[in-house]
């Protein structure tokens, strides 16, 4: 698709993901959902399960994902199976890429983790939030790219925040080795990275049947939360004062939050579609400055070509000198 024109579909922010996919059949094709045991990844695997798809559960624990696998095994055996990925050891990701064979129809880039309270380092000396969410990924998609390719028409989906609008990628210091660490600007900064991942897939790959996007779940009670406290929690109003979780009206359902990444990698409404970021309403987003007064759509900084070619480079300048 080259038309600028903003992608709409009939779906809403309640729609589930079991209902994206009402009447898709897709008998035949192969799907990873990394992070796939639990939360918005294990609701995108039963979805996609469901729909007939051969789903790899690529996760740091396989045994977490025994239960998805079993729900499966009567009904359609070797439809749901697990392996293990860790996205912030590289060396895991290369051991999964070569465990890899046949074509891919389609790479979800769930996993993630949110405001890890104090700055932590990866092997390769990157800050934890943008290797998991990103370079881990971004690592996973380059190996994985002969396989995309093989499946003819393939398509990437990474999974981002409405966190891209409070935080771009700061080049100057992305590992936060002289600025001050903050938990929600480390995240910002790795869920902008990984919208420019996609933009920078599809400027890239287009050429091999492969296209990309990336979208936020919405607020959805999840193990992403793990890392925040209390009161962070009840800021957000999802927790009472004798520290219960509770559900606000703008949370959505795990099933909810799964709906615009089966979008994304499976519905015939978005074939073609490259390059994009989607709400949680499953309509891509309008592009708006990023700061902190905007609440909805994708920044400036987080669709930007140059930035995520800058990003891409910087990002196989590591990979290549291991």
């Amino acid at each position: 698709m080259t038309s600028t024109t903003r992608v709409t579909t009939p779906f809403t922010a309640r729609t589930t993901a079991a209902e994206i996919l009402d009447g898709v059949d897709l008998t035949g094709r192969r799907i990873i959902v990394t992070g796939g045991a639990s939360g918005i990844g294990a609701e995108t695997v039963r979805a996609l399960a469901g729909a007939g798809a051969e789903v790899t559960v690529a996760t740091r624990e396989p045994a977490r994902a025994a239960g998805l696998v079993e729900e499966f095994a009567a009904a359609a055996p070797g439809a749901v199976r697990a392996a293990a990925l860790d996205l912030a050891d590289l060396d895991s990701v290369d051991a999964f890429v070569a465990g890899w064979e046949g074509p891919l129809h389609a790479l979800i880039a769930n996993a993630g983790i949110m405001a890890v309270p104090q700055r932590q380092l990866t092997a390769e000396g990157w800050e934890l939030q943008l290797a998991t969410n990103y370079l881990g990924h971004f690592a996973l998609a380059r190996g994985l790219r002969d396989n995309l390719r093989a499946a003819g028409s393939a398509r990437v989906v990474v999974v981002s925040s409405g966190a891209q609008l409070r935080a771009g990628v700061d080049f100057d210091d992305p590992q936060f080795t002289r600025r001050a660490y903050d938990p929600w600007t480390a995240y910002g900064q790795s869920k902008t990275a990984d919208v420019l991942l996609a933009v920078g897939i599809a400027r890239r790959w287009a050429g091999d049947g492969i296209t990309a996007n990336a979208f936020t779940p919405g607020y959805v009670h999840t193990n992403l939360q793990r890392h925040l406290d209390a009161d962070t929690m009840r800021a957000f109003g999802a927790m009472d004062e004798a520290g219960n979780l509770v559900t606000p009206s703008y949370y959505k359902s795990p099933a909810q939050g799964a709906a615009t990444s089966v979008l994304l990698a499976a519905s015939p409404l978005v074939e073609g579609v490259s390059g994009r970021y989607f709400e949680d309403d499953n309509q891509e987003a309008e592009v708006v400055p990023g700061g902190p007064e905007p609440s909805t759509g994708v920044a400036e900084h987080a669709v930007d070509p140059a930035a995520a070619d800058r990003l891409w480079a910087y990002a196989e300048q590591v990979l290549d000198a291991r």
